[in-house]
């Protein structure tokens, strides 16, 4: 059992890492994709379509962590291909944190899709809506408007020093 579940950990890893290989984040902080990877669950399974982590999910991976009430990953031919996070999400990566009552991570696109009153903060910046497209390879986000069309935000410069 052990086994099977540092298997699903691993393949859920994949969610905690904003980006692969080498690659920085934009403060130049080398990505945590070679640390350890710890996760927790008051339960879970695994089956040949995939495993599910259920009550209090977390997966950590250097300062990268997803939380959820459940997290469920998606296998096709071996391969993990979704990873689907429900109730009270988090993707939390040294710069930013995406909150949202639901997240689908598609591992071929590098998306995560965060849903349902989403909050991004990066800083003392905050940007609200309905629905968040984060891309983990490139970093960017995308806000689409809540049931009323809108998106809100609180942005504060940075100073220049002049």
């Amino acid at each position: 059992m052990i086994k099977i579940l540092t298997t699903a950990a691993m393949a859920l890893a994949l969610v905690a890492i904003p980006a692969t290989g080498g690659a920085q984040t934009q403060t130049g902080t080398p990505v945590a994709s070679g640390d350890a990877v710890a996760y927790g669950a008051d339960a879970g399974e695994y089956t040949p379509a995939g495993f599910a982590l259920r009550g209090r999910a977390e997966v950590v991976q250097g300062q990268n962590r997803l939380r959820a009430d459940s997290i469920n990953g998606f296998v096709t031919a071996g391969d993990l291909r979704r990873v689907e996070a429900s109730g009270n999400v988090y993707f939390v990566t040294p710069d930013q944190t995406m909150r949202g009552d639901r997240a689908v991570y598609t591992l071929a696109s590098n998306e995560v899709v965060v849903t349902g009153d989403v909050i991004l903060t990066q800083g003392q910046n905050v940007l609200t809506g309905g629905r968040l497209v984060y891309n983990t390879r490139t970093e960017t986000a995308r806000m689409e408007g809540t049931s009323n069309g809108r998106i809100r935000g609180v942005f504060y410069p940075q100073n220049s020093g002049n």
